[in-house]
């Protein structure tokens, strides 16, 4: 029975990196960029590459860096 389950892949990463301060920036860009978990200016996470993700970084792109994270 074991044998039969399929392993799923590891979900891709991305690096995301603050680049722009948050001074006199939206509330709502202030929150999307905690919920990101990124706390001040060059601050860099690792998050999962998902469609909610992605969604969070198109709305504030213009304050962050975006790479694949290595394996």
């Amino acid at each position: 029975m074991e044998a039969d389950k399929k392993v799923a892949a590891a979900p891709k990463r991305l690096r995301v990196t603050l680049v722009r301060g948050l001074m006199g920036k939206k509330p709502d860009h202030r929150a999307t960029v905690a919920g990101l978990g990124l706390k001040w200016r060059s601050h860099s996470v690792e998050v999962a590459d998902t469609p909610e993700i992605r969604g969070m970084l198109a709305k504030i792109g213009y304050m962050l860096t975006v790479t694949e994270a290595k394996a």
